[in-house]
């Protein structure tokens, strides 16, 4: 069975988002590693809170960004399986 020429644009789309989700996912969770989960801090060390601060706001402006990959992703795949098996039943 051949595949259309849009079915393989549509899973090279679907490759690309979902190698740029799995980079951002690792980004993320890179940046989490750094996070401390408690710091005992006196005024001598605000540029370390300065320092957690600005990673937790790294954390979090990822997430929007993630979950529209996410989002992206799956749509694709459930488009491209859905083409696949429309595909499939008319050559059968």
């Amino acid at each position: 069975m051949e595949v259309s020429p849009l079915l393989k644009s549509l899973m090279i789309i679907w490759g690309v988002v979902t190698a740029g989700l799995i980079f951002l996912l690792i980004y993320r969770g890179t940046l989490s590693n750094r996070e401390d989960d408690q710091i005992f801090l006196d005024a001598a060390e605000e540029g370390m809170a300065r320092e957690q601060r600005a990673l937790i706001a790294k954390i979090e402006r990822l997430s929007r960004p993630i979950t529209l990959l996410i989002v992206a992703s799956c749509v694709l795949f459930l488009v491209a399986a859905g083409m696949w098996v429309w595909d499939a039943f008319h050559t059968f």
